[in-house]
Order: structure tokens, then C-alpha cells, then sequence
């Protein structure tokens, strides 16, 4: 496969030998996005589970201190005494039934998280073959299945992020735009890496954190060391 040039040039900034600490890793990402767009940081986390076997998922959300970078929209769905909440916390879509329906009929999907009281999850799940493939379903365990939606509408727009196991056992995740610099970077870097290393399931044997690598939309990998956080 063929990189060109600006690829090329940031493949050799990086050290492929080295494992860089937490904020020179978001620093040298940061630099070598040279996109004509300000690129998305991203970290993605191999861990030592396997995700076939329920005991060992690994799934959970997390506020990153300085947000995402990103306009998040959302929809929640719950009952009528609750629509002047969701909205003033800055819900972009309230509703219930009507929006089950304008999703099913008119195949709209023009939002980012989809947030829903418990007692709305009977009207959501007939959704669920047109949100789960898109990892939009509600879930208590991303803190999108909530009681008080107002707070779970603050909380995505505030840079609340879901984190999960693909099949191949990695997590990827956003953790802020090339534009926020190194220290902020490095501040959600810390934070999403926390949570994951907290959410170690009890039947994980062996090394939880196998590697982690950042990097820019566009980048280069850039390998972290894991040593510290002593799993």
C-alpha cells in the first residue's frame, strides 16, 4: 500500500520502537494531523479478554474532562412530565411514539446518542434491529437507559463517550480534536484509560492491558506504555 507524503513524513516522527507516555503520545498525534480538517484524536485499547464469553465483556461510558470536540444531537424518549426537562438540558429531540415511528417509516437517523427512561424501553426495543447495528441502542451500562434523562442529556453533551469490546478485543474511542493540544489530550487520554482499567472483568486472567495506541484520523500509530497502570 501506497502513503503519501504527509504519511510518510509523520511515520518518520514516530519512534516505532519506543513506548511514548500519555502526553508526548497525544503531542506528537496532535502534530502530525495535517489533514485540511482538524482531525479526531483516537485511542484504541487491546485488552487480554475474550469477548466472546459474557463474563468477560467489557462495556461502559465515561465524561472526558474536556469533551469531544464534537456537537453531539440527542433524542430521548420518555413520558410527557419529563419533556420540558430533557429539553432545557439541551435535548435536541422529546418525544416517544412519534419518533419510534419517523425512525421505522421514514428510516431518519439524524442524531448522535439516543437516550431513554426505563419505562420508555418497552416502545424503544422495537428499534432495536435499526439502532443496535449502529450501536445507538439505549443501555444502562452507557448510562443511556436513566431515570433522569435531563442528567444523561448533559452528560453526552458535556463529552460523555461510550466504551465497548469489538470482536477483535480492542476498544476504540475519540478523545478530543487535534486543535485541543497536549495537555487536554492527554487529561481525556488519562481518563478514558482509568475507566477502562477499572472496568477489568473478575474472570480476566493474565495481562488486562495488552497495548494501546493513539492516533490522528489520518495519522500514524502511536504506541503508549501500559507499564504504570500495572495490569
Amino acid at each position: 500500500m501506497k502513503h503519501g507524503k504527509k504519511y510518510t513524513d509523520s511515520l518518520k516522527a514516530v519512534d516505532k520502537t519506543k513506548f511514548y507516555d500519555s502526553l508526548e503520545a497525544c503531542e506528537l498525534a496532535a502534530a502530525n494531523a495535517k489533514a485540511k480538517f482538524d482531525e479526531t484524536i483516537e485511542v484504541h485499547i487491546r485488552l487480554g479478554v475474550d469477548s466472546r464469553h459474557a463474563d468477560q465483556q467489557v462495556r461502559g461510558a465515561v465524561v472526558l474532562p474536556n469533551g469531544t470536540g464534537k456537537t453531539v444531537r440527542t433524542l430521548v424518549f420518555c413520558k410527557e412530565d419529563k419533556y420540558d426537562a430533557a429539553k432545557e438540558a439541551g435535548a435536541d429531540y422529546v418525544g416517544g411514539l412519534d419518533y419510534v415511528d419517523k425512525i421505522l417509516k421514514e428510516n431518519w437517523m439524524d442524531f448522535d446518542v439516543v437516550i431513554a427512561s426505563p419505562d420508555m424501553m418497552g416502545v424503544v426495543g422495537r428499534l432495536g434491529k435499526v439502532l443496535g447495528p449502529r450501536g445507538l441502542m439505549p443501555n444502562p451500562k452507557a448510562g443511556t437507559v436513566a431515570p433522569d434523562v435531563a442528567k444523561a442529556v448533559t452528560e453526552a453533551k458535556a463529552g460523555k463517550i461510550e466504551y465497548r469490546l469489538d470482536k477483535t478485543n480492542i476498544i476504540h474511542c475519540p478523545i478530543g480534536k487535534a486543535s485541543f493540544g497536549k495537555e487536554k489530550l492527554a487529561e481525556n487520554y488519562e481518563t478514558l484509560v482509568e475507566a477502562v482499567v477499572k472496568a477489568k472483568p473478575a474472570a480476566a486472567k493474565g495481562q488486562y492491558l495488552k497495548s494501546i495506541v493513539v492516533s490522528s484520523t489520518m495519522g500514524v500509530g502511536i504506541k503508549c506504555n501500559t507499564a504504570k497502570y500495572g495490569v
